[in-house]
């Protein structure tokens, strides 16, 4: 009898053991496998894009993409890094909410080793071994000058904002009021939109009360855009819209001639890019602080 319990007690501890090596496999995994997406918002489908851009390089590459949605919330991206730090991701690609406030998601990050990707909004402080985005201020510029050529160097026009903070709302709105300082073009009205679509109809009826001369409207990105191209189609007004990025409706409307143009910015890129250059750097290569990625005017054919 008690040669059988000692059998038993061994079968035992043998599953036992063999249960929590697996359990252990299981939890940890390979790490170096592992890269972090944390993006700003998906419920802009720029950022979609570039996510999917992301997730077939990843996939390409033998990556596991953890990807998380800060919603628009600083607070939320904090502890979406906080996450990936806890799930021992090898580096961790972001797209910041704001400029400023990203900081401490880095620095969270650099506390615990992990080497972090910034994609196509910068960062103000923090360590970031590197920076993937178009040229927001090249791209403003672009948006101005084809404005300039549109209206023949003099006219009212408006600016939507994006969110403050980011470095794609300032750059863009640099390069696009440097652009008008060669003209006569005045910007009459110039509010913040939080690059929302919703926001944009908003902000532009406002607006559209309140100037009765209006030529043309430049927008920090196609969601804000295409809520002012809502707003002006209510009014009955013959208004000039440009937007930035390209998306697929704001496309769409350009074709239709809704819109007179949008800068693409190619977020695909963007997002498979950062993989890349996660890739190289998990691998010990040498990295650039900057990408680039191109930008061009999309106008209808």
């Amino acid at each position: 009898m008690k040669k059988i319990v000692s059998i038993l007690l061994i079968l035992v501890l043998s599953l036992g053991t063999l249960v929590g090596c697996g359990q252990e496999e299981s939890v940890g995994g390979d790490s170096t496998k592992k890269i972090g997406l944390v993006v700003s918002t998906l419920s802009n489908p720029f950022f979609v894009t570039l996510k999917e851009g992301a997730e077939a390089k990843a996939k390409e590459l033998g990556y596991e993409l953890i990807v998380l949605d800060s919603q628009d919330d600083p607070a939320k991206e904090l502890s979406n890094v906080e996450d990936l730090v806890t799930k021992g991701v090898a580096l961790i690609l972001i797209n910041p909410t704001d400029s400023d406030a990203v900081v401490n998601a880095i620095q969270t990050a650099n506390n615990a080793n992990i080497p972090v990707i910034t994609l196509d909004r910068g960062a103000n402080g923090g360590q970031v071994v590197s920076h993937i985005a178009s040229d927001n201020i090249a791209g403003g510029k672009m948006a101005g000058e084809y404005i300039i050529e549109k209206l023949g160097a003099s006219g009212n026009v408006v600016e939507l904002e994006g969110i403050p903070g980011t470095s794609a709302a300032r750059d863009r709105g640099n390069g696009f009021n440097k652009a008008l300082e060669s003209s006569q073009i005045k910007v009459v009205a110039r509010q913040t939109a939080d690059f929302d679509r919703t926001k944009g109809l908003t902000v532009m009826e406002n607006i559209l009360q309140a100037q009765s001369q209006i030529d043309a409207i430049f927008a920090h990105n196609d969601e804000m855009a295409l809520g002012a191209l809502q707003a002006i189609e209510g009014s009955g007004r013959n208004i000039l819209i440009v937007g930035f990025d390209a998306t697929e409706d704001a496309v769409k409307a350009v074709k239709e001639g809704k819109m007179a143009a949008t800068v693409a910015q190619q977020p695909e890129k963007i997002g498979s890019l950062g993989v890349e250059v996660a890739n190289k750097v998990i691998n010990g290569e040498k990295v650039d602080s900057f990408v680039p990625v191109d930008l061009k005017l999309v106008v209808k054919e």
